[in-house]
């Protein structure tokens, strides 16, 4: 009876397995269902790889881990760290006008600036103030102008060189010399976005995108003495439209010496700058991809730039990475385009020659950006090639080996006879750290033209000695530098001539002596 039940039994174990077991597979198959399943879909074609994304996955920001293609938590999370630490680098880069203008705005504003007062360098900007890149040459002047309540007035005198950028640092006008003045003195009025009253004749109209905009004008010394340019500087008057017909007294905040900062910060702070310019000029004045990034971050116009403790920690390291790469911009540009001579190390603050940054209808992403870390002011009299007109810059950071300057070591630069610069020209030594004036024991760290008994060779050229001490005989031509300190030298002329634009006249490398 067993017997014949185990048979039975068995007899129906292979009747099941007849049924519900497909051919071919094990007993632990998966069901005749699931079978149908994995059959080839009729729709299915072959799917490139590169359209694909393998379950895991190494990667510079960890291992990331999909399935079918979708993120786990953890790698989703990765993600969204990546992305906004990336926006944020490009938004440190690409904005750096604006925090540029907030911390000029504030630094005019703490050394006594107003809208009935303008800061004036009487006796030259030495190394004090804190200014990216500014020379130690002319008289200064600096104001910030604020169109919220209307249209302002800005007389100028005669003989001066001057330009008006807006809060995002676009170009608006020159003035004097290289405006449609001429030099000879006149009056210009800014409007404000949006306005729509009378504007009277009379003036050099400008209507600027923003309603924050940076006023600055040089004057010119006359045989090294500064005072005849700073009396006449004094002529400058800026009122309010509306108060035309008597304007009220206008004054002077006498800078020079005064220890103040003007310079956009590079750690998470500099974030807060951005969003003061944000928050206080239309959307217009600025552009969709770049408002697009920002917003990205946290800085939309009319809502509070608060970023949790998260993003703050992206943001400091954003911030730290676009430090980084600026200045390796800056100290090691990679652009053969920067260079102004193929075989040399004077380099070009304009490549592509323009002052849009643009050339061939291209955005030139990296010198812009590294323009507005290091210099302040722009203009297409600064870029384009005018002989005789405006001013040109090179600047140069290294040796005639390679090598970073060493504020410890004596250099030597040569400038052939026939220095193209119908006005003057000057050598003036800047900090790498801050890129402001060269702190020493010298109160204008540079050389020129119009320096009192500035030795010459027989033939007409000049040698400029850098280094911790004088050469023998030589400190008329000497600027002073600090061992352990980095420096690099700018060259300005102003008024170039056909030898600068021709390249038929070249200034000599930074030679170690």
């Amino acid at each position: 009876m067993s017997i014949v039940r185990a048979r039975l039994a068995a007899a129906i174990l292979a009747l099941v397995a007849s049924v519900f077991i497909v051919p071919g597979f094990a007993a632990d198959s998966p069901p005749k269902h699931a079978a149908k399943h994995a059959k080839r879909p009729k729709m299915t074609t072959d799917i490139p790889s590169s359209l694909t994304i393998p379950p895991s996955v190494d990667t510079p920001i960890g291992t990331l881990n999909f399935k079918d293609g979708v993120p786990d938590e953890d790698t989703a999370q990765k993600a969204y760290d990546n992305l906004d630490f990336q926006r944020a680098v490009q938004a440190f880069l690409d904005t750096q006008q604006a925090a540029s203008l907030a911390a000029m705005r504030k630094g005019i504003h703490s050394a006594g600036g107003s809208a009935h007062a303008a800061l004036l360098f009487g006796d030259l900007l030495d190394s004090k103030s804190l200014f990216l890149t500014a020379n130690t040459d002319t008289v200064y002047a600096t104001a910030w102008i604020d169109l919220h309540e209307g249209p302002v007035v800005v007389e100028v005198p005669p003989h001066v060189l001057g330009l008006v950028d807006d809060f995002w640092f676009h170009y608006v006008t020159d003035i004097g010399l290289a405006g449609p003045d001429g030099g000879k003195g006149a009056k210009y009025l800014f409007v404000p976005p949006g306005y729509s009253g009378e504007v009277p004749a009379g003036y050099y109209v400008s209507r600027p995108r923003t309603f924050g905009n940076w006023l600055i004008l040089r004057g010119f010394t006359e045989n090294g003495n500064p005072r005849p340019a700073a009396a006449n500087m004094r002529k400058l008057r800026i009122f309010a439209l509306a108060k035309a017909d008597k304007p009220p007294p206008f004054h002077f905040v006498n800078v020079t010496g005064k220890a103040f900062n003007t310079i956009q910060a590079s750690d998470a702070s500099f974030f807060e700058q951005v969003n003061e310019v944000v928050q206080e000029e239309p959307a217009e004045a600025s552009d969709p991809e770049t408002l697009g990034v920002l917003a990205s971050i946290g800085i939309v116009k009319g809502q509070p730039f608060a970023p949790d403790a998260r993003m703050r920690k992206i943001l400091g390291e954003a911030a730290t990475v676009g430090q980084a790469t600026l200045r390796s911009m800056v100290y090691r540009n990679r652009d053969k385009a920067a260079k102004i001579y193929p075989d040399g190390s004077w380099v070009t603050g304009f490549i592509g020659g323009s002052s849009t940054f643009e050339h061939n209808g291209v955005r030139l992403l990296d010198p812009r950006s590294m323009f507005f870390f290091m210099a302040t002011g722009i203009t297409p009299a600064m870029s384009e090639a005018k002989p005789g007109m405006g001013s040109q810059y090179a600047a140069n950071y290294v040796d005639a080996h390679g090598q970073m300057l060493d504020g410890g070591k004596s250099y030597r630069v040569h400038l052939p006879s026939g220095i193209p610069a119908k006005n003057f020209w000057s050598l003036v030594v800047y900090d790498t750290q801050t890129r402001s004036e060269l702190q020493t024991d010298q109160r204008l760290p540079g050389i020129g033209s119009q320096k009192q008994g500035l030795a010459k060779n027989g033939d007409g050229s000049v040698d400029v000695h850098f280094g911790p001490t004088a050469p023998k005989g030589k400190g008329v031509n000497w600027v002073q530098t600090l061992p352990g300190k980095g420096w690099f030298v700018i060259l300005r002329l102003y008024g170039p001539t056909e030898g600068w634009f021709e390249k038929s006249w070249r200034p000599g490398e930074v030679e170690e002596e």
